[in-house]
Order: structure tokens, then sequence, then C-alpha cells
């Protein structure tokens, strides 16, 4: 009995008996005042480098090509012009390779112009033409493609030698607004042009591997023609999560007892293909001797010792699962009991389950605030022009110092340097914002971690709260307040912002420390290190560990500042010695949970993966001209974009016309985001409803003047029974 005493003391005593409790506490007070006046302050001054970013900023250089002189087309003077025409594509990858191109903007070393339109022919400039105008072979032969500014009367050598106008065009289509030729378009015999570069060549690393504007013209397309059936897969997916989870108050158990099962009968079936593996194998005489220790892992399906191990491993977790049956069946039907009075509590309060849309909304704040913040940062600063020529070595451009700085509204004129040009160079970094900018982005960075996990603290809090005046309510018709979400979300940012905050700041330290870890351990591996490659794993497995563990930590303690109104740490220690002193029922309620929730999103999931595959492809037939499914360009992009699997979109061919699997697949990541949506929400309340249930356990007896406030179910499964009728006015005194 003393060791047994000295063992719950461990983890603190028992909650005791307070006449005055009646579930969340109105009267409370601010708690975790120096960070939440830390965390304003930390918001002021994001707003602030939000501010600087905005004035100092120039996000067109993203958004908008620019010519040869930093002039951005499709603004400004060139507003008529949205387009670049580079004069000779060919130019990004005779003298460069396509990632440096890209790295600067897509600005190659050949002249730009801003265009109104693409050509849409092939056309080169003949021999016959040399001694004629510019105004008679370009102008008036609608060719608008010559830098701003060329005299009418210019000979058309000396335009071409001074790459003032282009020396061919090639039939173009605007793509990240640049005029890209189509890769069938044969180019032009020309000096520098070699007879076996393709067009494939010049812009393959630009156009063939993004085809930026073929799918994504597509893919809107698609998404225009079939956006009320994307709304309908949805709306089916937030009606099935809604009826699973309200309906666990009734399937709760034999759902649990065939998901229990069906894992025995999956760890079974494995336990008997390791063995039928392992016989043949041994029969072969195969072993690891004969084959040696390698680096191939697939050969190890090919010896006997591999299969054995799988064998042992499957067989212990059957036994210990069996096991667990069977010594921990009382707990597992506690757990039942507390997920169908979770459906129940859902179902009273429905609310609950579209505030993950508020969160949603949050998120999507912070996100985008971060995402343009950190955008025009990365624009600030000035633009600098230096001289440039495309044959500077020739002699005459000896006495013209390249690379100098240069004024481009006045553009230099040397008749003895061929197509010496004022071009655009880069941004400057001088400036106090300038050598400020990593830190500013260290900020940003900073910032958008802790308002990311301080909305999902929110939530959770807020959640908690309203759940949490479900279950200490004896009379849920009249305890519970009348609009315990708005009353709980009010109440938390009233009181518990800091909490939050503080909460929040742990978990975003952590979580930057495995993102600088990343960072080094992608510098690392060029270095092929095997130590260090091994310490910095362990490094990663610690800190992975550890974030779960402060989530877990954390969202329980936002279950006890709802209730008592607590401050963090004093939340977090409550919740963990509460925790500890019911450890077996905490894991055995945590395993059902999850493996009940991931059968909830594998249903909901898999049933609008399958409806919208049939529906899209069209193999559901008698459906009426009404319900046919639309004709379509692609249909599997958004099973890549939902399940990161980087299944590629296929277009349509000859046999299939009708290619929808895109839309299936966004019908995908949208029923997944519901699910888990809502599921998130239910697991919320069982977790709530968990802690206050193992509160109840301690506080009360069941007495006249202690009642407990748990379900009748729970107390039929704890041998336990009430003195009073919840709602007798005997218990009032």
């Amino acid at each position: 009995m003393g060791g047994k005493q000295d063992g719950d003391e461990a983890y603190g005593k028992p909650a005791k008996y307070d006449p005055s409790f009646r579930g969340p506490i109105k009267n409370r007070s601010c708690t975790d005042i120096v960070c939440c006046i830390l965390f304003l302050l930390f918001i002021l001054g994001y707003i602030v480098v939000g501010i600087v970013a905005w004035v100092y900023g120039d996000p067109r250089q993203v958004l908008y090509p620019r010519n040869s002189t930093g002039a951005y087309c499709g603004v400004g003077a060139n507003k008529d012009k949205p387009y670049l025409l580079y004069f000779n594509i060919f130019s990004c990858v005779l003298a460069t390779n396509i990632i440096t191109v890209a790295e600067n903007g897509l600005q190659c070393p050949t002249p730009q112009v801003c265009v109104s339109s693409c050509p849409e022919v092939a056309w080169t400039v003949e021999v016959n033409q040399f001694s004629q105008k510019v105004g008679e072979v370009f102008y008036t032969a609608n060719r608008n493609f010559c830098l701003p500014g060329v005299p009418w009367d210019m000979p058309v050598i000396q335009s071409l030698q001074q790459e003032l106008c282009p020396s061919f065009l090639l039939p173009s289509a605007p793509a990240l607004g640049r005029c890209l030729p189509l890769l069938n378009s044969t180019p032009p015999e020309l000096p520098g042009i070699s007879s076996n570069t393709s067009i494939s060549q010049g812009i393959s690393g630009l156009l063939d591997s993004l085809n930026a504007r073929d799918i994504s013209v597509k893919i809107f397309e698609d998404f225009a023609q079939s956006w009320y059936w994307i709304l309908v897969a949805l709306g089916v997916a937030l009606v099935l999560s809604l009826l699973f989870i309200l309906l666990l108050r009734l399937v709760a158990g034999p759902l649990v007892l065939v998901l229990i099962l069906g894992v025995l009968g999956v760890l079974a079936y494995g336990i008997y293909h390791c063995w039928m593996e392992y016989r043949v194998l041994r029969d072969k005489g195969a072993s690891i001797t004969q084959q040696g220790i390698t680096t191939n892992l697939s050969a190890y399906r090919n010896v006997q010792e591999t299969w054995l191990v799988a064998l042992i491993v499957l067989a212990v977790l059957e036994g210990i699962l069996l096991l667990m049956l069977i010594f921990l069946r009382q707990r597992i039907r506690i757990a039942i009991a507390l997920l169908k009075e979770a459906s129940k509590a859902v179902g009273h309060m429905m609310s609950t389950m579209f505030y993950p849309l508020v969160t949603f909304v949050l998120l999507l704040i912070c996100i985008v605030y971060w995402a343009m913040t950190a955008l025009y940062l990365a624009t600030s600063g000035q633009p600098q022009y230096v001289l440039w020529a495309p044959n500077a070595s020739l002699p005459s451009c000896e006495k013209v110092q390249m690379n100098t700085s240069c004024n481009p509204m006045a553009q230099p004129v040397n008749s003895s340097c061929p197509g010496l040009m004022c071009i655009f160079q880069s941004y400057s970094s001088t400036g106090l914002v300038q050598r400020s900018l990593f830190n500013l982005q260290i900020y940003g960075v900073l910032g958008l971690f802790w308002t990311l996990n301080w909305v999902l603290a929110l939530g959770q809090c807020v959640l908690a709260g309203a759940f949490a005046s479900f279950y200490w309510a004896l009379d849920k018709r009249r305890d519970i307040p009348t609009f315990p979400l708005i009353s709980a979300f009010i109440r938390t940012l009233r009181y518990h912002t800091g909490s939050l905050a503080f909460g929040a700041l742990i978990l975003t330290l952590v979580q930057i420390a495995r993102v600088v870890l990343e960072y080094i351990d992608n510098k690392l591996r060029g270095a092929q290190n095997p130590v260090a490659r091994c310490i910095m794993c362990c490094f990663k497995c610690c800190l992975w560990c550890l974030e779960k563990f402060i989530k877990f930590l954390n969202r329980n303690a936002y279950i006890m500042i709802a209730i008592y109104g607590k401050n963090f740490c004093v939340s977090a220690k409550n919740a963990f010695m509460l925790l500890m002193r019911n450890i077996v029922r905490v894991v055995v309620l945590d395993k059902v949970t999850d493996l009940l929730l991931f059968f909830g999103k594998l249903l909901v999931v898999g049933g609008v993966g399958v409806l919208s595959f049939f529906f899209f492809t069209g193999r559901i037939q008698g459906l009426g001209t009404n319900f046919e499914s639309p004709s379509l360009n692609y249909y599997w992009l958004p099973i890549m974009v939902s399940d990161s699997l980087a299944l590629p979109c296929g277009p349509a061919t000859p046999q299939r016309k009708s290619n929808t699997s895109c839309i299936f697949q966004v019908s995908i990541l949208g029923a997944y985001v519901i699910a888990n949506g809502f599921f998130s929400v239910f697991g919320m309340c069982v977790d709530t409803l968990f802690l206050c249930f193992l509160e109840d356990l301690e506080r009360n007896d069941g007495s006249l003047n202690k009642p407990y406030y748990m379900p009748t179910a729970l107390l039929k499964i704890l041998g336990k029974k009430n003195e009073a009728l919840p709602g007798d006015k005997k218990r009032k005194k």
C-alpha cells in the first residue's frame, strides 16, 4: 500500500472535490501577461516589417517580365505590350545553362523587347533586304519587334549589326509572359546557331518541362466546366463525415470490434505469408551466409532469415494485441463509451463542426501575409544598369568600359562598338533594408511559425472550452450555455492569449531548430560523411520526438486552460500529472481513437474518390443528360497534388478523349481536407471529455453531494452509480 501511495504521489495528488466547480470557470483572470505583451509587440514588429517591405519592395520583377532596359512589360509605358520577345532565344542555351537563366529571372544575353503580341509565323531577313530601310522591312510589314526609338530610315544591316532589330522570328506562344517558340518550329540557318540545334534544346528547360501556358489554361478550362460537380463531391464528403461522427453513438462498439479483428486478421495473414516464404527459401537453402552483406536491399527478399525475422516480429505484435484485448477489455469499453459520448457532444453543438473554417481562414491570412512580405523583401532595392555589348571582344569595343553604370533613359551611341546597350543587371544590395534583408526574412519566418501555431492553439482551446461545458453539465438541456462556442472563443481571446502564445512559442522554437537541421543536412549531403550523417540523423530524430511530445503536452494544457483558467505552466503540469496517473487508459483511448478516425477518413475519402472516378470517367450509365460528366483535358493532376505521389497528369488521347483525372484528384483533396477538419474536431472532443472524465473520477464519489458527471454508460462499465439523479434538486443546497 505504501509503495502504491508513493507512486501515486510521484505524479501529484488527485484532484479534490470543489463544491463551487460547475465546468469551465467563468470568473477568471488574464494569464501569462508577459507572454501576451511580448506576442503583441512581436506582431506589431511583424506589421512594421510588412510595411517596410511594401515601401521598399518591387514585386513587379517577379510578376512581370523586363526588357533589356529594365522596363516592365504590361505596365506603365508598356501597358499595351504585355509580352517579352527574345531576339535570339538560342543564346539562352548556347551562352549558359538553363538553370542559370532561370535564376536570373529568365534574362538571357540577347536583346529583349516588349511586344503587344507574339510572332505567329516564321520569318528571316533575306540578303536582298540588308540594303533596305528598317521601316520598309519591319514597320510596313507589321513586324513591330525592334527596340524602341529605331528610326525608319536606318539601314537594316546596321540595325542587325547593332542588334536593334531581330534577324529572325519564330512562331511563338506566350508562356509566363514571354514569347517562347513552339517546339515544332524550325530554327533558321544563321551564324551562331548550328544546324543540329533544335527548339527543344533552346527552351526545353523553360517550356517543355513546365509547359506552363498549355497546362494552366487546360486545367482552368476543366475547373470552369466542372466546378459544380466538384462542389457536389465536396458536399458528399461533408455529409459522409457528419453522418459518420453522429452515427458513432450507435455503431462505435461494433465498429471498433470489427477494426480490431481486422488488424488481427491482417497480422495473421502476414504471419502466414512470412511462414510460406520462409519455408520455400529454407527448402531451397537460400541463406544470408551464402549471399553475404550487401547494400542492395531487394536482395534480402531472397534469403530465409529476412522472412523469419518478419514472422517473429508479426507474431510478437499479434500476441501483444491479443493480450491487450484480454487484459484491457475494460479500458477498451471505456474508450468506446467516451467515443459515443463525444458523438453526442458534437451532435448537441453542431456549430463546432464548422469552426475549422475559422481556423482555415486565419491560417490562410498568416500564410498570405508572410508570402507577400517575403516577396516584397526579396525584391527590395534599386535597379542597376550597366553597359553591355554582344561582341565585347571586338577591337572597336576595347575602349568601352563594359559593366559600368549607365542611364537606361539615355541609350549610349557608339558606332565603333556594335550593339552597345545600357541593360538591366540586378537590384542593388546596398542600403539599410537591403543589408538587413536576411535578418528581416528570419523575423518573417519566425512570425510565420509563431502565428500559425498560435492560431492552431486558439482553435484547440476554444473547442476544449465548448466541449468541457457539455461534460460538466448535469442537465444537458439547461446547464449548457446558449452559445458555448462563441462564449469559449471570447473567453479564450480575452484571458488566455498570452498562454496560447507561450505554448506556441515553445513549439515554434523546436520547429525552427528542425528547419535549421534540415538545411544543414542538405548542405552535408554532398560530403557523404557517414559519421556526420549518422549524428545528424540522431539529432533530427530527437527533435522530431520532442516536437511530437510538445504538441501532445500543449494540446492537453490548452484543455486545462479552457476549464480552469490557469497559466500555461500550471495547466501543462496538471494535465501531465493527470495523464500519468492514468497512463494505461491514455494509451488505450489514444490508439482506439486513432484507429477509428483513420478508418473514418479512409471511408470518406475512399468513398468520394471512387464515386468521383466512376462519374468523371463516364462509367455511371443512365443518369440522363443533366448528369453527364463534362469533357475534360486532364484528370490525374489533383491526385498528384492531394497525395504528393507525383502521379503524372495524363493528357487526352485518341483512345481517351475525356480525361477527367485532374478533377477526380481535386475531389480527393477536398474530401480529405473536409474529413480531416471534421475528425480533428471530433478528436479534440474525445480528448477533452477524457480529461474531464479523469477529473470526474478523482473529484467525485457518486454521493448525494458529490455526484459523477459522467454518462450512465460509463457508470455501468465502472460499476459505479449516483445517489442523486442528474438535475435532482436535493443535490443543490
